[in-house]
């Protein structure tokens, strides 16, 4: 009908400013492309670092209904956006939640989103912090490298890397937050944002060899969290 799925690649935006490579900018080839004459309207993407599902409609009806059922499906602790992520380090239990305040904080010429561990009820009110939790499974492991369901119960921008570091596991790729995640003789602990200057992701040599990869081609590596089921009403 007129609901359309796509499979984005990462790095591409939803939204661009003119001239830049955005799926905004592309909607008018792929209509006509498929010979769909309505206008598509984006009902549910994945952020630009992100890979997997987009979902567009032809209808402007179907799309409010859409975004509307996504809204409630949140409000009512249902999950209806499944992701999967690649990521460095196993976690210790093999199911569980991450619960945790997220808020943007400004470090020098740049914000970064950062965790709250317990959040005030003040701060909590203002809207100065968000509440989060994700949800996640441990779907296998095999090199000291785990492959996550992860579902989130809450939207907050990068709050999937930033919920795998507070699982001391960040996502393959994830150039922003995996260096607050630090090891001292093998084992792993957290950073604080303000101690972790961001960087290239730093990977051991036998998975780098498993990648096929040189050091210095490593800050071409994408980041390996991919949107890979929406439930519709």
């Amino acid at each position: 009908g007129a609901v359309l799925a796509l499979n984005k690649p990462p790095g591409l935006p939803i939204l661009g400013r003119p001239g830049d490579l955005s799926l905004d900018a592309l909607l008018p080839a792929l209509r006509q492309r498929l010979g769909i004459t309505a206008e598509l309207h984006v009902v549910k993407a994945p952020a630009r670092e992100y890979s997997g599902l987009v979902l567009l409609s032809s209808c402007y009806h179907t799309t409010k209904k859409l975004q509307q059922f996504f809204t409630n499906a949140r409000l009512r602790g249902q999950y209806p956006a499944t992701y999967r992520a690649i990521t460095v380090g196993v976690p210790a239990e093999v199911e569980g939640e991450i619960r945790t305040g997220l808020c943007w904080q400004q470090h020098g010429d740049r914000a970064m989103v950062v965790p709250v561990p317990a959040p005030g009820r003040h701060s909590l009110a203002r809207k100065d912090v968000k509440s989060t939790l994700t949800r996640y499974r441990v779907l296998g492991s095999v090199g000291g490298c785990a492959l996550l369901q992860l579902q989130p119960r809450t939207a907050f921008p990068e709050q999937l890397q930033v919920h795998l570091t507070l699982l001391l596991c960040p996502a393959l790729g994830d150039h922003k937050h995996s260096s607050r995640v630090g090891r001292v003789l093998g084992v792993p602990f957290c950073l604080t944002p303000e101690t972790a200057l961001t960087r290239t992701q730093v990977l051991d040599k036998e998975l780098l060899s498993q990648l096929g990869l040189s050091p210095q081609q490593l800050h071409h590596l994408p980041l390996h969290i991919h949107l890979q089921e929406l439930v519709l009403p």
